[in-house]
């Protein structure tokens, strides 16, 4: 269901055909047949580039090929061989057979390769069916057709970021506000019914991609809702942004309580993923409100109000907590800010913020 998928044909390369030739000189008396090999055909390869966040490159491409073998010619010479297919997909593509459905290969590691579909072997020429009895072959073998199959192939969440919260508490709208993802946004529950990536840009050279999931409920781990296909899928994220809704029936505790507890029931794994915590619609209250709420849950947490949050452009008057992200403990949630995606209240801070935290757990994952 990930949203990230694109059906082709892949087709490896057809093998050269042999050559009928005969070596005919003038001072050679029997000189004959010399007809070389055809070149093999082009192999089907998958290479995994974590360059790659996406399979929009394929959008538009029916049918891909491989180059064929090269025929044969005479005195031996045999035919080059046909250029390898080289398909780069990102980390966490899987390839699926279109008809069955089987998932034929799951791609996770950078700069593996993967043969997927072999080149056709290159004929015989003529000169290896010469004999006492034959001693002038005009039969030179074909080249055996290559490979063809056709598949889907299907990125499941590699995200950077992933957005954990209810239904309706504003994810859509602050990965509309930060990336180029479209997502439907709409004031009830359940607008977003199949995830959405987005590429989210921190400056020309750096960028981190970001999803927006179905809400979580209460039950989502044992497949009530939704939540359960997000839950699947969100294990290959490396960072988790917990979306809290400030103007919500449930208050910040329950909704951070009961999040924690699905994911805990779901994977021990995932509920041990560095988080951030924020606090959504801060625009629905007054500045005194916001920060008396603030404060207890920061309280309430053990955490206390700082002022790291200044390099990323936070107002120091405004409750929040963060952690200096070069002593970074995933334990801890690595910033508590209020936030609002529809009057851009911190959705910059939040960008740059999550952007510093995604380039460290890149760097520590390259280095283990």
């Amino acid at each position: 269901m990930f949203i990230d998928n694109v059906s082709l044909t892949l087709s490896s390369g057809k093998g050269g055909a042999g050559a009928v030739s005969f070596r005919r000189e003038k001072h050679v008396i029997q000189g004959g047949p010399d007809g070389g090999d055809g070149g093999r055909g082009g192999d089907v390869v998958f290479k995994v580039d974590k360059n790659t966040h996406t399979l929009s490159h394929f959008r538009g491409a029916n049918h891909l090929k491989a180059q064929n073998g090269v025929p044969g010619g005479g005195r031996r010479c045999s035919g080059k061989s046909g250029t390898t297919l080289e398909v780069i997909v990102p980390p966490g593509t899987q390839i699926i057979d279109e008809e069955s459905g089987e998932v034929l290969m799951d791609l996770l590691v950078d700069g593996e390769k993967k043969v997927f579909l072999k080149g056709g072997k290159g004929g015989l020429g003529n000169v290896h069916f010469k004999s006492s009895t034959n001693q002038r072959p005009t039969y030179a073998q074909p080249g055996l057709a290559g490979e063809s199959k056709s598949v889907r192939l299907e990125l499941k969440l590699i995200a950077d970021v992933g957005l954990v919260g209810f239904p309706n508490v504003g994810k859509s709208t602050l990965i509309a506000t930060l990336s180029n993802a479209q997502p439907e946004i709409a004031n009830y529950e359940f607008t977003t019914l199949t995830p959405k990536l987005g590429v989210v840009q921190t400056d020309n050279f750096e960028s981190f991609v970001m999803a927006d999931i179905p809400g979580i409920i209460d039950g989502a781990s044992e497949g009530k809702g939704l939540g359960l296909e997000f839950l699947r899928h969100i294990e290959r994220t490396k960072f988790l942004l917990f979306m809290l809704d400030i103007a919500n029936y449930r208050t910040l505790q329950e909704q951070y309580v009961a999040l924690k507890k699905e994911l805990e029931n779901f994977s021990e794994e995932l509920s041990t993923r560095g988080f951030a915590i924020a606090l959504t619609k801060a625009d629905a209250m007054s500045f005194e409100q916001l920060n008396k709420i603030s404060e207890d849950f920061l309280t309430l947490l053990g955490f206390e109000t700082n002022t790291l949050g200044d390099l990323y452009g936070i107002d120091p008057t405004i409750n929040a907590y963060f952690q200096d992200e070069i002593y970074y403990d995933s334990s801890k949630p690595f910033f508590i800010l209020p936030i609002s995606a529809a009057s851009s209240i911190n959705t910059k801070s939040v960008k740059y913020a999550l952007g510093a935290i995604v380039k460290k757990v890149r760097e520590d994952a390259s280095r283990s």
